[in-house]
């Protein structure tokens, strides 16, 4: 059995050492979904504030450029790039970020990151006409490069 790698041999908590690890090419898609009545999406071209899905996108970007100072322990990672699509389905909006570096450690939170922060935009963009509004699904869909290998959710 694997053990958890952000623990020193005390059981603190502590960044995992990557020093070590080769530079490679590592990608991470996430998904998050903003379960919103129909009435509500209908609203949505209207919204005084913007348009929310690309505020959320902005969000999502911007949120991944800063992981590192979100969650305790990861590395600050140069983004080679950083997408977060926003699509408006039947019942709400549908989020996937996609993250790519060249680095020794992987973009998975930074995808992460960026699909629950554009998610949480879009919340913060509509809960005037409902608060009910729900953010579901929040997972890794697939990952590839590093020590680990390739995952795809699923496979």
């Amino acid at each position: 059995m694997k053990k958890l790698s952000h623990y020193d041999k005390s059981g603190r908590a502590s960044m995992v050492d990557v020093s070590a690890k080769a530079d490679t090419r590592r990608t991470a898609t996430a998904h998050a979904f903003v379960r919103i009545r129909p009435s509500v999406l209908k609203k949505l071209p209207q919204n005084p504030k913007g348009d929310p899905l690309e505020v959320a996108r902005i969000a999502g970007i911007s949120a991944a450029k800063r992981t590192s100072e979100l969650i305790p322990m990861c590395h600050p990672l140069m983004l080679s790039h950083l997408d977060v699509e926003a699509k408006i389905e039947a019942r709400g909006v549908r989020i996937h970020a996609h993250a790519t570096t060249t680095g020794p450690t992987g973009v998975e939170m930074e995808a992460l990151t960026a699909a629950a922060v554009a998610a949480l935009t879009v919340y913060d963009m509509t809960k005037a006409l409902d608060k009910s509004i729900e953010i579901q699904d929040l997972h890794l869909v697939e990952k590839t490069g590093g020590k680990s290998g390739d995952y795809k959710r699923g496979a």
